[in-house]
């Protein structure tokens, strides 16, 4: 990074510090894991796409549409999001999109698919990249607010981002909970492979396919964390 300009190189993938308004300077994962004390982010997936993953990286949904793979996405959501640009950025299809909390209604929705699915782990540190936006809700959202991600880290509710869940006697506010719940980083084009740390999934079943098909990161068997 040139310190003069504060700007990457052409050579690099990623900024080393992101400079805030105020002119403070700080890497957003680190002051993503000082807020939140968790160290990665989350991708939801078929383990069928594992090994395209493995070879191309975690695309963005316009990527992912060029290659052969199984898509878990709800349509619905879907045609929302095919329609939305974030605010002086890309489509929103043009973004890899993550979760902070994994166990969200996305996962909640997809139940019936628990041994077919795989929960990527995502180091930190792709925070860091240029070209990062944080959405405070699902990025689909009508009400969703995009931010760069020192700032958007230091105003998302991350309350209601970890609870436990999201159910509430008032219907709008259990809307306004289950939308916070999938809040998301959304990264340009893909997220390398090299980021993704490990993967948790349902079932020995489960891993026993993970491993066959040659994932070769650590796979942890958590079926708390799947609904």
């Amino acid at each position: 990074m040139d310190r003069k300009t504060n700007k990457c190189s052409t050579k690099d993938k990623k900024c080393d510090i992101l400079t805030i308004q105020g002119g403070d300077s700080i890497r957003p994962s680190e002051l993503f894991v000082e807020v939140t004390g968790q160290t990665g982010l989350f991708n939801i997936q078929a383990i069928d796409n594992i090994p395209s993953i493995m070879r191309h990286g975690l695309l963005s949904n316009e990527g992912a549409k060029r290659i052969a793979h199984t898509s878990i996405a709800m349509q619905e959501v879907q045609d929302r999001r095919d329609v939305k640009t974030v605010p002086n950025g890309l489509a929103l299809h043009k973004y890899a999109n993550l979760y902070f909390d994994p166990r969200n209604p996305m996962l909640s929705a997809r139940r019936n698919q628990n041994q077919d699915l795989c929960i990527l782990k995502i180091d930190a540190s792709i925070l860091d990249f240029r070209g990062v936006v944080v959405s405070d809700r699902n990025a689909s959202s009508s009400y969703a607010s995009f931010y760069p991600p020192v700032i958007g880290i230091r105003n998302i509710d991350f309350n209601l981002v970890y609870a436990t869940w999201w159910k509430d006697d008032d219907y709008y506010v259990e809307m306004k909970k289950k939308s916070i719940k999938c809040a998301e980083v959304l990264v340009p084009h893909e997220v390398p492979y090299n980021f993704i740390v490990c993967a948790a999934v349902v079932s020995e079943q489960a891993k026993h396919k993970l491993e066959a098909i040659g994932f070769d990161k650590e796979i942890v068997v958590k079926p708390g964390l799947f609904f």
